[in-house]
Protein backbone atom coordinates (compact mmCIF):
# COMPACT_ATOMS: atom_id res chain seq x y z
CA UNK A 1 0.00 0.00 0.00
CA UNK A 2 2.83 2.39 0.83
CA UNK A 3 4.64 1.72 -2.49
CA UNK A 4 1.99 0.94 -5.13
CA UNK A 5 4.58 0.95 -7.94
CA UNK A 6 6.36 -2.07 -6.40
CA UNK A 7 4.98 -5.47 -7.37
CA UNK A 8 4.96 -8.14 -4.68
CA UNK A 9 3.75 -11.72 -4.98
CA UNK A 10 2.62 -14.25 -2.40
CA UNK A 11 2.81 -17.96 -3.16
CA UNK A 12 2.80 -21.33 -1.44
CA UNK A 13 5.31 -23.79 -2.86
CA UNK A 14 5.93 -27.42 -2.00
CA UNK A 15 9.72 -27.37 -2.29
CA UNK A 16 12.71 -26.40 -0.20
CA UNK A 17 12.85 -22.74 0.86
CA UNK A 18 16.02 -22.17 -1.18
CA UNK A 19 14.45 -23.54 -4.38
CA UNK A 20 11.20 -21.68 -3.72
CA UNK A 21 13.01 -18.33 -3.41
CA UNK A 22 15.04 -18.92 -6.58
CA UNK A 23 11.93 -19.95 -8.54
CA UNK A 24 9.85 -17.08 -7.17
CA UNK A 25 12.50 -14.59 -8.31
CA UNK A 26 12.37 -15.71 -11.95
CA UNK A 27 11.64 -12.64 -14.04
CA UNK A 28 12.20 -10.25 -11.12
CA UNK A 29 14.26 -7.09 -11.46
CA UNK A 30 15.72 -7.51 -7.95
CA UNK A 31 15.57 -10.12 -5.19
CA UNK A 32 15.99 -8.89 -1.62
CA UNK A 33 16.93 -11.46 1.02
CA UNK A 34 17.75 -10.99 4.68
CA UNK A 35 20.79 -12.08 6.62
CA UNK A 36 20.83 -12.36 10.39
CA UNK A 37 23.58 -10.48 12.16
CA UNK A 38 25.26 -11.82 15.25
CA UNK A 39 27.60 -9.72 17.33
CA UNK A 40 29.96 -12.64 17.93
CA UNK A 41 30.51 -13.42 14.23
CA UNK A 42 33.97 -12.55 12.94
CA UNK A 43 32.89 -12.85 9.30
CA UNK A 44 29.42 -12.60 7.78
CA UNK A 45 27.56 -15.91 7.54
CA UNK A 46 25.07 -16.62 4.78
CA UNK A 47 22.32 -19.17 5.25
CA UNK A 48 21.46 -21.74 2.61
CA UNK A 49 18.55 -19.71 1.20
CA UNK A 50 20.67 -16.57 0.74
CA UNK A 51 23.51 -18.65 -0.68
CA UNK A 52 21.17 -20.28 -3.22
CA UNK A 53 19.69 -16.90 -4.19
CA UNK A 54 23.13 -15.45 -4.88
CA UNK A 55 24.43 -18.42 -6.84
CA UNK A 56 21.32 -19.63 -8.65
CA UNK A 57 19.11 -16.56 -8.96
CA UNK A 58 18.73 -15.04 -12.41
CA UNK A 59 18.43 -11.45 -11.21
CA UNK A 60 20.48 -9.13 -8.99
CA UNK A 61 20.32 -10.04 -5.29
CA UNK A 62 20.47 -7.56 -2.41
CA UNK A 63 21.46 -9.10 0.94
CA UNK A 64 20.16 -6.97 3.79
CA UNK A 65 21.43 -7.64 7.32
CA UNK A 66 18.91 -7.53 10.15
CA UNK A 67 19.09 -8.15 13.86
Amino acid sequence: EKYPQVDAAHAIRLETPAKAVVHAAEGAALLVVGRRTHRHDVAPHLGHVTHAAIHHGLCPVAVVPHG
